[in-house]
């Protein structure tokens, strides 16, 4: 093999690896490291608004259905409301800025003001007359109330997944993104969140390990004081964008950020967003599979955080469990994304690649139901180990949550955000507010929805007791899914087609 053939191989292997072209990095760079640090904040805020809620007092795992299907999703409907009128009169520079401004402040006021005087705020002596009033059996309600602090970190945090990132983020991503630059770059936005989730066990340890044991509330405020200064990083970096990048002559849609002239097009009001999301069976479509993945994931979480508080009550050793989860996700995202999820998505295609979500998620999920209801046929498996069942199912259970997250980031996320491209700018503003922001809460609130309806029913107050209920449940849903995304493929090749044809009128 000659010097040239080597060389030629050499290029041919490193533009599959780093398909980008050096004209680029000023705007990609940014992207990426926006997105890594978003993705900090997010791991740190779900890993303490899990700990925080799971592990107060009358708390449990039952609480986080009851926050998102009645709570969270009302919340995210009004910031929808907000966000909607807001990108009506702000252009989307003031408005990213304003929404990021909001969130801090809300960490702020819960890490420094609320939670160091967390006792003073606690109604414990009306919520003590309710569980006598009304009996232990609806204590996951009133625990909501009881520690309506920490409820108020465990709306932010899931606001932050559905705002800061769905939409601020990708929404800006896919504004200054065409079809053909997103099958090269926006998995490698998902690696950069990758390798944020990664960095979460190692931060939250450190400050566990050497605060939390001499006074776990400055453990807390530390690991809150990172969200604070990342966040206003964040936003130096997209201040810095839209001075150095968007200003460029050859970036596409610069206006829509430098700040000055008003946007003429036509102003949406979120109801009018959510009718041309029923009309359109191309936006329904990406909204099915949304719901679905939210449906899905948190049926399978609840029963395993549950699993997990059993096997470790105390709050300090389950956050440094659920944040290694969190790291163990980050490391096998980042690998899949690296080496095989732009691969897959050119290779095989948008079908293929959006098609294991659902299949990874329905199987392990399956499965971890029947491992919680059958844990004695584990006993034989946690013998040759030397542990006990539980310990099995917890794992299996954090299998089953990093695989299915791994396989959302790797290849759900650029997928469905590949499906935005081709729509026009009204569609993907008020289309894909409405489905990312309520449309993933809708998901969310609806498998707590069929959670706690089901424990009421039961009457025993325990996720565990209606598990031969949920496996089932989580069965149809997934392959319900799994047939929406074959529909939405064949749409979205259409609307790609014509959108090339549209750009090229004479190709």
């Amino acid at each position: 093999m000659t010097t040239e053939t080597v060389d030629i191989e050499f290029s041919k292997w490193r533009r599959r690896l780093w398909p980008f072209h050096r004209s680029e990095f000023k705007k990609l760079f940014p992207l990426i490291l926006i997105k890594f640090l978003i993705s900090i904040d997010y791991g740190i805020l779900t890993n303490m608004k899990d700990t925080m809620t799971v592990t107060a007092n009358g708390s449990g795992a039952e609480v986080i259905a009851v926050l998102k299907g009645w709570i969270v999703l009302p919340a995210a409907m009004l910031i929808a409301v907000l966000y909607s009128k807001l990108s009506n009169v702000l252009n989307k520079k003031k408005l990213f800025f304003t929404m990021m401004s909001g969130f801090l402040v809300v960490i702020f006021l819960y890490g420094f003001v609320l939670y160091p005087n967390a006792d003073f705020f606690s109604p414990n002596t009306s919520s003590d007359w309710l569980i006598e009033k009304f009996g232990s059996k609806y204590q996951h309600w009133i625990a909501v109330y009881r520690n309506w602090i920490h409820s108020l970190l465990f709306i932010t945090a899931e606001l932050w997944g559905s705002v800061v990132i769905l939409v601020m983020f990708w929404g800006f991503a896919n504004d200054v993104t065409s079809v053909d630059e997103a099958k090269r770059s926006y998995n490698i936005y998902i690696a950069a969140g990758d390798l944020a989730a990664l960095s979460i066990g190692p931060i939250v340890c450190f400050f566990m390990n050497h605060y939390a044991k001499d006074s776990f509330t400055f453990a807390t405020q530390s690991l809150l004081a990172v969200v604070l200064v990342l966040g206003l990083l964040v936003m130096a970096i997209f201040w810095w964008v839209n001075k150095y990048t968007l200003t460029d002559k050859n970036f596409s849609n610069p206006n829509d950020y430098r700040g000055s002239p008003k946007r003429s097009k036509v102003k949406l009001s979120l109801r009018q967003g959510f009718k041309h999301l029923i009309k359109s069976k191309y936006l329904l479509g990406i909204a099915v599979l949304v719901v679905g993945y939210g449906l899905s994931i948190n049926l399978i979480e609840v029963t395993w955080k549950a699993s997990v508080k059993s096997l470790y009550p105390n709050p300090i050793d389950f956050q440094m469990f659920t944040s290694k989860a969190t790291s163990c996700v980050g490391l096998f995202a980042f690998l899949t994304s690296i080496f095989l999820g732009s691969n897959i998505i050119r290779k095989f295609g948008w079908h293929c690649s959006a098609q294991l979500t659902p299949i990874l998620v329905g199987v392990t999920g399956v499965l971890f139901f029947g491992f919680v209801l059958n844990q004695n046929l584990l006993s034989p498996v946690g013998a040759l180990f030397g542990v006990t069942p539980l310990v099995v199912v917890v794992l299996f259970g954090s299998f089953q949550n990093v695989i299915s997250k791994v396989a959302k980031y790797s290849f759900f996320d650029p997928t469905k955000e590949m499906a935005y491209i081709p729509l026009d700018d009204d569609a993907k503003l008020k289309g894909k507010a409405a489905i990312d922001v309520v449309g993933s809460r809708l998901g969310k609130s609806g498998s707590a929805w069929i959670q706690i309806a089901l424990i009421d029913i039961v009457g025993t107050g325990s996720i565990f007791s209606i598990t031969h209920i949920l496996l089932p449940i989580i069965a149809f849903v997934t392959i319900t899914w799994i047939i929406s995304v074959r529909s939405l493929s064949r749409q979205f090749e259409e609307k790609h087609l014509e959108q090339k044809l549209a750009m090229n009128p004479t190709k």
